[in-house]
Protein backbone atom coordinates (compact mmCIF):
# COMPACT_ATOMS: atom_id res chain seq x y z
CA UNK A 1 0.00 0.00 0.00
CA UNK A 2 1.36 3.44 -0.97
CA UNK A 3 2.19 4.97 2.08
CA UNK A 4 0.35 8.74 1.12
CA UNK A 5 -2.73 6.16 0.98
CA UNK A 6 -4.96 6.22 3.83
CA UNK A 7 -5.39 2.47 5.41
CA UNK A 8 -9.12 1.43 5.66
CA UNK A 9 -7.82 -1.89 6.58
CA UNK A 10 -9.47 -3.23 9.62
CA UNK A 11 -7.88 -3.02 13.14
CA UNK A 12 -8.84 -3.93 17.05
CA UNK A 13 -10.66 -1.54 18.44
CA UNK A 14 -8.57 0.50 21.05
CA UNK A 15 -8.65 -0.66 24.87
CA UNK A 16 -10.80 2.26 26.68
CA UNK A 17 -9.71 3.25 30.22
CA UNK A 18 -13.03 4.52 30.69
CA UNK A 19 -14.63 2.95 33.48
CA UNK A 20 -18.61 2.33 33.33
CA UNK A 21 -20.30 3.50 36.23
CA UNK A 22 -23.51 2.38 37.53
CA UNK A 23 -26.16 4.88 38.24
CA UNK A 24 -28.79 4.49 40.36
CA UNK A 25 -32.61 4.92 38.81
CA UNK A 26 -33.74 8.14 39.51
CA UNK A 27 -36.13 9.08 42.17
CA UNK A 28 -36.65 12.95 41.81
CA UNK A 29 -38.00 14.25 38.45
CA UNK A 30 -38.86 17.33 37.97
CA UNK A 31 -41.52 18.19 35.17
CA UNK A 32 -41.84 21.16 33.26
CA UNK A 33 -45.11 22.38 33.08
CA UNK A 34 -47.05 24.87 30.83
CA UNK A 35 -50.07 26.69 31.22
CA UNK A 36 -51.87 24.49 28.95
CA UNK A 37 -51.33 21.85 32.20
CA UNK A 38 -51.20 18.20 31.37
CA UNK A 39 -52.11 18.29 27.71
CA UNK A 40 -48.80 19.71 27.43
CA UNK A 41 -46.83 16.59 28.91
CA UNK A 42 -44.99 14.22 27.15
CA UNK A 43 -45.60 10.72 27.73
CA UNK A 44 -42.53 10.41 30.15
CA UNK A 45 -43.31 13.69 31.87
CA UNK A 46 -46.69 11.99 32.14
CA UNK A 47 -45.69 8.78 33.35
CA UNK A 48 -43.56 9.88 36.21
CA UNK A 49 -46.14 12.07 37.62
CA UNK A 50 -48.43 8.95 37.41
CA UNK A 51 -45.80 6.94 39.46
CA UNK A 52 -44.98 9.50 42.34
CA UNK A 53 -45.79 9.28 45.48
CA UNK A 54 -45.43 12.90 46.36
CA UNK A 55 -46.12 15.77 43.86
CA UNK A 56 -44.65 18.96 45.25
CA UNK A 57 -45.15 22.30 43.10
CA UNK A 58 -46.84 25.84 43.22
CA UNK A 59 -50.20 26.19 43.93
CA UNK A 60 -50.95 26.57 40.32
CA UNK A 61 -48.58 23.82 39.31
CA UNK A 62 -50.65 21.06 40.78
CA UNK A 63 -54.03 22.33 39.69
CA UNK A 64 -52.66 22.26 36.19
CA UNK A 65 -51.34 18.65 36.33
CA UNK A 66 -54.49 17.17 38.72
CA UNK A 67 -55.68 14.61 38.69
CA UNK A 68 -52.56 12.42 40.01
CA UNK A 69 -52.65 9.65 42.32
CA UNK A 70 -49.84 10.81 44.56
CA UNK A 71 -49.89 13.15 47.27
CA UNK A 72 -49.62 16.80 46.80
CA UNK A 73 -47.59 19.08 48.55
CA UNK A 74 -47.55 22.92 47.80
CA UNK A 75 -44.50 25.07 48.10
CA UNK A 76 -44.21 26.62 52.05
CA UNK A 77 -42.53 30.06 52.34
CA UNK A 78 -39.48 29.69 52.29
CA UNK A 79 -39.45 26.98 49.86
CA UNK A 80 -36.50 25.03 51.65
CA UNK A 81 -38.97 23.97 54.68
CA UNK A 82 -40.31 21.19 51.74
CA UNK A 83 -37.12 19.89 51.27
CA UNK A 84 -36.46 17.59 54.53
CA UNK A 85 -40.05 16.07 53.01
CA UNK A 86 -38.72 15.27 49.58
CA UNK A 87 -35.26 14.32 51.21
CA UNK A 88 -37.57 11.95 53.22
CA UNK A 89 -38.83 9.80 50.01
CA UNK A 90 -35.22 9.31 48.89
CA UNK A 91 -35.48 6.35 46.64
CA UNK A 92 -39.27 6.33 46.16
CA UNK A 93 -40.71 8.19 43.24
CA UNK A 94 -41.20 12.14 43.39
CA UNK A 95 -42.51 14.73 41.39
CA UNK A 96 -41.84 18.22 41.01
CA UNK A 97 -43.73 20.55 39.26
CA UNK A 98 -42.03 23.81 37.64
CA UNK A 99 -42.87 26.30 35.14
CA UNK A 100 -41.16 25.80 31.73
CA UNK A 101 -37.52 24.92 32.23
CA UNK A 102 -37.06 24.22 36.05
CA UNK A 103 -33.18 25.09 35.43
CA UNK A 104 -33.61 28.30 34.08
CA UNK A 105 -33.71 30.31 36.72
CA UNK A 106 -36.34 27.85 38.54
CA UNK A 107 -35.95 24.99 41.12
CA UNK A 108 -33.60 23.11 39.30
CA UNK A 109 -30.75 24.56 40.77
CA UNK A 110 -31.73 24.10 44.28
CA UNK A 111 -33.03 20.84 44.15
CA UNK A 112 -30.10 19.58 42.38
CA UNK A 113 -27.58 20.94 44.73
CA UNK A 114 -28.94 18.48 47.40
CA UNK A 115 -29.71 15.47 45.50
CA UNK A 116 -26.79 14.10 43.19
CA UNK A 117 -27.14 14.28 39.62
CA UNK A 118 -27.74 10.85 38.62
CA UNK A 119 -30.44 10.65 41.38
CA UNK A 120 -32.49 13.37 39.48
CA UNK A 121 -34.20 13.56 36.05
CA UNK A 122 -35.45 16.86 34.65
CA UNK A 123 -38.14 16.81 31.90
CA UNK A 124 -37.96 20.25 31.06
CA UNK A 125 -40.63 22.55 28.59
CA UNK A 126 -40.00 25.83 26.51
CA UNK A 127 -38.80 28.66 28.81
CA UNK A 128 -40.88 31.57 28.85
CA UNK A 129 -37.41 33.20 27.38
CA UNK A 130 -37.92 30.67 24.56
CA UNK A 131 -41.83 31.28 24.41
CA UNK A 132 -41.68 35.07 24.11
CA UNK A 133 -38.49 34.59 21.63
CA UNK A 134 -41.03 32.75 19.54
CA UNK A 135 -44.49 34.67 20.18
CA UNK A 136 -42.18 38.19 18.45
CA UNK A 137 -40.45 36.35 16.02
CA UNK A 138 -36.94 37.07 17.88
CA UNK A 139 -33.77 35.39 17.44
CA UNK A 140 -32.85 34.23 21.31
CA UNK A 141 -29.33 34.19 20.49
CA UNK A 142 -29.28 37.75 19.63
CA UNK A 143 -31.66 39.10 22.83
CA UNK A 144 -30.21 39.89 26.25
CA UNK A 145 -32.39 37.91 28.69
CA UNK A 146 -32.93 39.71 32.45
CA UNK A 147 -34.57 38.07 35.15
CA UNK A 148 -36.04 41.12 38.00
CA UNK A 149 -38.35 38.28 39.18
CA UNK A 150 -36.98 38.49 43.32
CA UNK A 151 -34.43 40.87 42.15
CA UNK A 152 -33.40 44.62 42.10
CA UNK A 153 -35.18 46.96 39.51
CA UNK A 154 -32.20 48.57 38.77
CA UNK A 155 -30.69 45.32 37.73
CA UNK A 156 -32.38 45.86 34.15
CA UNK A 157 -30.01 49.15 33.56
CA UNK A 158 -26.67 47.83 32.31
CA UNK A 159 -28.56 46.27 29.88
CA UNK A 160 -30.23 49.17 28.25
CA UNK A 161 -28.33 50.00 25.44
CA UNK A 162 -29.41 51.24 22.10
CA UNK A 163 -31.24 49.25 19.67
CA UNK A 164 -30.81 46.13 22.06
CA UNK A 165 -34.09 43.90 22.47
CA UNK A 166 -34.65 42.17 26.39
CA UNK A 167 -36.57 39.38 27.09
CA UNK A 168 -37.40 40.34 31.17
CA UNK A 169 -38.94 37.92 33.80
CA UNK A 170 -41.37 40.26 36.25
CA UNK A 171 -42.01 39.78 39.62
CA UNK A 172 -45.51 40.30 39.50
CA UNK A 173 -48.36 42.33 37.22
CA UNK A 174 -46.73 45.99 38.65
CA UNK A 175 -43.25 45.13 36.96
CA UNK A 176 -43.97 46.23 33.60
CA UNK A 177 -45.32 49.67 34.08
CA UNK A 178 -42.26 50.07 37.04
CA UNK A 179 -39.86 49.05 34.27
CA UNK A 180 -41.40 51.60 32.33
CA UNK A 181 -41.15 54.11 34.51
CA UNK A 182 -37.37 53.66 34.66
CA UNK A 183 -37.33 53.89 31.13
CA UNK A 184 -38.50 57.11 30.54
CA UNK A 185 -36.69 58.35 33.66
CA UNK A 186 -33.62 57.70 31.87
CA UNK A 187 -34.46 58.88 28.42
CA UNK A 188 -35.37 55.74 26.87
CA UNK A 189 -39.25 56.69 26.88
CA UNK A 190 -39.90 55.61 23.18
CA UNK A 191 -38.80 52.26 23.60
CA UNK A 192 -41.47 49.59 22.68
CA UNK A 193 -42.65 47.43 25.56
CA UNK A 194 -44.89 44.02 24.44
CA UNK A 195 -46.19 42.11 27.85
CA UNK A 196 -47.43 38.42 27.26
CA UNK A 197 -49.23 37.03 29.73
CA UNK A 198 -49.71 33.20 30.09
CA UNK A 199 -48.02 32.03 27.32
CA UNK A 200 -49.01 28.74 26.27
CA UNK A 201 -52.40 28.58 27.82
CA UNK A 202 -56.11 29.45 26.54
CA UNK A 203 -55.71 33.26 29.06
CA UNK A 204 -52.66 34.17 26.68
CA UNK A 205 -52.35 37.66 25.88
CA UNK A 206 -50.34 40.09 24.17
CA UNK A 207 -50.71 43.93 25.25
CA UNK A 208 -47.96 46.27 23.51
CA UNK A 209 -47.06 50.44 24.44
CA UNK A 210 -44.30 52.24 25.09
CA UNK A 211 -42.28 53.46 27.91
CA UNK A 212 -43.30 57.11 27.83
CA UNK A 213 -47.14 55.77 26.90
CA UNK A 214 -47.56 52.99 29.00
CA UNK A 215 -51.20 52.74 30.62
CA UNK A 216 -52.25 49.50 30.59
CA UNK A 217 -54.07 48.29 33.52
CA UNK A 218 -55.06 44.98 34.88
CA UNK A 219 -51.99 42.68 34.14
CA UNK A 220 -51.88 39.40 35.15
CA UNK A 221 -49.55 38.76 37.37
CA UNK A 222 -47.88 35.99 35.23
CA UNK A 223 -46.08 37.13 32.90
CA UNK A 224 -43.43 37.94 30.64
CA UNK A 225 -41.72 41.56 29.32
CA UNK A 226 -40.09 41.98 25.89
CA UNK A 227 -38.14 45.69 25.63
CA UNK A 228 -36.82 47.01 22.38
CA UNK A 229 -34.79 49.80 23.34
CA UNK A 230 -35.13 53.19 21.58
CA UNK A 231 -32.36 55.71 23.19
CA UNK A 232 -33.22 59.04 22.94
CA UNK A 233 -30.74 61.79 22.59
CA UNK A 234 -30.52 62.14 26.17
CA UNK A 235 -30.34 58.34 27.41
CA UNK A 236 -28.34 58.03 30.25
CA UNK A 237 -26.64 54.74 28.32
CA UNK A 238 -24.44 52.76 30.62
CA UNK A 239 -21.25 52.19 28.22
CA UNK A 240 -19.26 49.27 28.62
CA UNK A 241 -15.97 49.47 29.67
CA UNK A 242 -14.29 50.96 32.58
CA UNK A 243 -13.34 54.73 32.98
CA UNK A 244 -17.04 55.49 32.92
CA UNK A 245 -18.10 59.60 32.81
CA UNK A 246 -16.99 61.24 36.43
CA UNK A 247 -20.19 62.63 36.17
CA UNK A 248 -21.74 59.08 36.65
CA UNK A 249 -20.79 59.11 40.52
CA UNK A 250 -21.88 61.70 43.12
CA UNK A 251 -19.33 62.35 45.56
CA UNK A 252 -17.37 64.84 47.61
CA UNK A 253 -14.19 65.05 46.14
CA UNK A 254 -13.34 61.26 47.30
CA UNK A 255 -13.75 59.85 43.52
CA UNK A 256 -10.82 57.81 41.54
CA UNK A 257 -11.00 59.43 38.91
CA UNK A 258 -11.93 58.33 35.13
CA UNK A 259 -8.71 57.56 33.69
CA UNK A 260 -6.88 56.49 36.68
CA UNK A 261 -10.40 54.25 37.56
CA UNK A 262 -9.89 52.49 33.68
CA UNK A 263 -5.96 52.44 34.76
CA UNK A 264 -7.14 50.37 38.42
CA UNK A 265 -9.59 48.17 36.66
CA UNK A 266 -7.04 47.10 34.31
CA UNK A 267 -5.10 45.87 37.00
CA UNK A 268 -7.58 44.58 38.99
CA UNK A 269 -8.40 42.28 36.33
CA UNK A 270 -11.83 40.77 36.80
CA UNK A 271 -12.83 37.95 35.70
CA UNK A 272 -16.84 36.33 35.94
CA UNK A 273 -17.94 35.43 39.03
CA UNK A 274 -15.01 36.68 40.80
CA UNK A 275 -15.53 38.90 44.45
CA UNK A 276 -13.44 42.05 45.23
CA UNK A 277 -13.27 44.04 48.19
CA UNK A 278 -12.71 47.61 47.80
CA UNK A 279 -11.43 48.97 50.94
CA UNK A 280 -11.87 52.84 51.74
CA UNK A 281 -14.75 53.16 48.83
CA UNK A 282 -15.35 56.94 49.17
CA UNK A 283 -17.88 57.40 46.36
CA UNK A 284 -18.24 53.17 45.38
CA UNK A 285 -16.79 53.91 42.20
CA UNK A 286 -13.86 51.17 41.72
CA UNK A 287 -16.48 48.72 43.17
CA UNK A 288 -19.50 49.47 40.87
CA UNK A 289 -17.32 49.51 37.52
CA UNK A 290 -16.05 45.80 39.19
CA UNK A 291 -19.93 44.16 38.76
CA UNK A 292 -20.65 46.28 35.60
CA UNK A 293 -17.99 44.10 34.29
CA UNK A 294 -19.65 40.92 34.64
CA UNK A 295 -23.21 40.48 36.03
CA UNK A 296 -21.77 37.75 38.58
CA UNK A 297 -19.31 39.82 40.41
CA UNK A 298 -19.74 40.61 43.73
CA UNK A 299 -17.96 43.50 45.50
CA UNK A 300 -17.69 44.90 49.31
CA UNK A 301 -17.25 48.26 49.09
CA UNK A 302 -15.74 49.37 52.93
CA UNK A 303 -16.80 52.52 54.00
CA UNK A 304 -16.32 54.34 57.71
CA UNK A 305 -18.33 57.67 56.53
CA UNK A 306 -21.90 56.70 56.82
CA UNK A 307 -22.51 59.64 54.53
CA UNK A 308 -20.40 58.51 51.94
CA UNK A 309 -21.64 54.71 52.02
CA UNK A 310 -25.10 56.15 51.44
CA UNK A 311 -23.83 57.70 48.50
CA UNK A 312 -21.91 55.38 47.19
CA UNK A 313 -24.98 52.72 47.64
CA UNK A 314 -26.73 55.30 45.18
CA UNK A 315 -24.11 55.22 42.91
CA UNK A 316 -24.58 51.59 42.34
CA UNK A 317 -28.13 51.62 42.19
CA UNK A 318 -28.16 54.43 39.61
CA UNK A 319 -25.90 52.31 37.71
CA UNK A 320 -27.64 49.51 38.07
CA UNK A 321 -23.99 47.56 39.76
CA UNK A 322 -26.91 44.76 41.68
CA UNK A 323 -23.52 43.02 42.73
CA UNK A 324 -22.13 45.99 45.03
CA UNK A 325 -22.72 45.90 49.04
CA UNK A 326 -21.86 48.64 50.79
CA UNK A 327 -20.84 48.50 54.53
CA UNK A 328 -20.23 51.04 57.11
CA UNK A 329 -17.02 49.94 59.05
CA UNK A 330 -13.62 51.14 59.20
CA UNK A 331 -10.57 48.76 58.20
CA UNK A 332 -9.41 45.78 59.15
CA UNK A 333 -12.16 45.39 61.65
CA UNK A 334 -14.74 45.70 58.92
CA UNK A 335 -13.27 43.16 56.88
CA UNK A 336 -13.69 40.14 59.32
CA UNK A 337 -16.57 38.60 58.22
CA UNK A 338 -16.77 39.20 54.54
CA UNK A 339 -16.42 36.67 52.06
CA UNK A 340 -13.04 35.66 50.70
CA UNK A 341 -12.03 38.51 48.01
CA UNK A 342 -9.71 37.42 44.73
CA UNK A 343 -9.01 40.72 44.56
CA UNK A 344 -8.69 43.83 46.80
CA UNK A 345 -8.35 47.77 45.95
CA UNK A 346 -7.40 49.79 48.63
CA UNK A 347 -7.86 53.21 48.16
CA UNK A 348 -8.31 54.47 51.28
CA UNK A 349 -6.60 53.54 55.11
CA UNK A 350 -3.71 52.70 53.40
CA UNK A 351 -1.31 53.96 56.45
CA UNK A 352 -4.04 52.33 59.29
CA UNK A 353 -2.47 49.82 60.99
CA UNK A 354 -3.31 46.64 59.89
CA UNK A 355 -5.27 47.14 56.83
CA UNK A 356 -2.74 45.85 54.18
CA UNK A 357 -1.64 43.05 56.34
CA UNK A 358 -5.14 41.94 56.89
CA UNK A 359 -5.99 42.35 53.21
CA UNK A 360 -2.80 40.09 51.92
CA UNK A 361 -3.84 37.52 54.29
CA UNK A 362 -7.18 37.51 52.94
CA UNK A 363 -5.86 36.61 49.50
CA UNK A 364 -5.68 33.29 48.12
CA UNK A 365 -2.72 32.55 46.15
CA UNK A 366 -2.87 33.74 42.47
CA UNK A 367 -5.13 36.80 44.22
CA UNK A 368 -4.19 40.36 43.20
CA UNK A 369 -4.28 43.51 45.43
CA UNK A 370 -4.19 46.68 43.83
CA UNK A 371 -3.58 49.74 46.10
CA UNK A 372 -3.40 53.67 45.11
CA UNK A 373 -1.38 56.68 46.72
CA UNK A 374 -2.00 60.72 46.40
CA UNK A 375 0.13 61.45 49.51
CA UNK A 376 4.04 61.25 50.37
CA UNK A 377 3.12 59.05 53.50
CA UNK A 378 0.71 56.63 51.64
CA UNK A 379 3.58 56.46 48.59
CA UNK A 380 6.38 55.67 51.21
CA UNK A 381 4.06 52.87 52.14
CA UNK A 382 3.80 51.44 48.89
CA UNK A 383 7.42 51.42 48.15
CA UNK A 384 8.11 49.57 51.48
CA UNK A 385 5.35 47.03 50.09
CA UNK A 386 6.85 47.30 46.53
CA UNK A 387 10.25 45.98 48.24
CA UNK A 388 8.78 43.96 50.50
CA UNK A 389 7.08 41.67 48.13
CA UNK A 390 7.68 42.76 45.16
CA UNK A 391 5.29 43.02 42.35
CA UNK A 392 4.64 46.26 39.50
CA UNK A 393 4.84 49.88 41.00
CA UNK A 394 4.24 53.20 38.76
CA UNK A 395 2.90 56.69 38.68
CA UNK A 396 0.09 57.80 37.00
CA UNK A 397 -0.60 61.48 35.82
CA UNK A 398 -3.63 62.85 34.23
CA UNK A 399 -3.71 67.02 33.05
CA UNK A 400 -6.88 67.99 31.73
CA UNK A 401 -7.32 71.05 29.36
CA UNK A 402 -9.15 74.13 31.51
CA UNK A 403 -10.02 77.60 30.58
CA UNK A 404 -7.83 80.41 31.23
CA UNK A 405 -9.19 83.35 30.51
CA UNK A 406 -10.35 83.48 26.99
CA UNK A 407 -7.73 80.82 25.86
CA UNK A 408 -6.98 76.92 27.33
CA UNK A 409 -4.10 75.50 29.44
CA UNK A 410 -3.27 72.40 31.27
CA UNK A 411 -4.27 71.81 34.66
CA UNK A 412 -2.44 68.49 35.93
CA UNK A 413 -4.10 66.53 38.42
CA UNK A 414 -2.08 65.04 41.42
CA UNK A 415 -0.19 62.00 40.48
CA UNK A 416 -0.95 58.89 41.59
CA UNK A 417 1.26 56.37 42.75
CA UNK A 418 -0.10 52.67 41.73
CA UNK A 419 1.38 49.50 43.19
CA UNK A 420 0.30 46.05 42.03
CA UNK A 421 0.67 42.84 43.55
CA UNK A 422 -0.30 38.77 43.05
CA UNK A 423 0.22 36.71 45.62
CA UNK A 424 2.13 33.79 45.35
Amino acid sequence: MAADMPDFSPKAAPMSSAVPISSPTPWLTIVGIGEDGRAGLSPAALAALEAAELVVGGERHLALAAPFPGRALAWPSPLKEAFPEILAHRGRPVCILASGDPFNYGIGAQLAALVPADELLCLPQPSSFSLAAARLGWSLPDVTTVSLHGRALAGIVPYLQPVARLIVLTWDGTTPGKVAALLAERGFGASRLTVLEAMGGPRERRLATTAQGFDLTGIGPLNTLAVEVVAGPDARVVTLVPGRDDAWFENDGQLTKSEIRAVTLAALAPRAGEVLWDIGAGAGSIAIEWCLAHPRNRAFAIEERPDRATRAAANADRLGATGVTVTVAKAPEGLADLPRPEAIFIGGGLTDAGVFEAAWAALPAGGRLVANAVTLESEQRLAALFAAHGGRLRRLSVARAEPVGGFHGWRTAMPVTQWVADKP
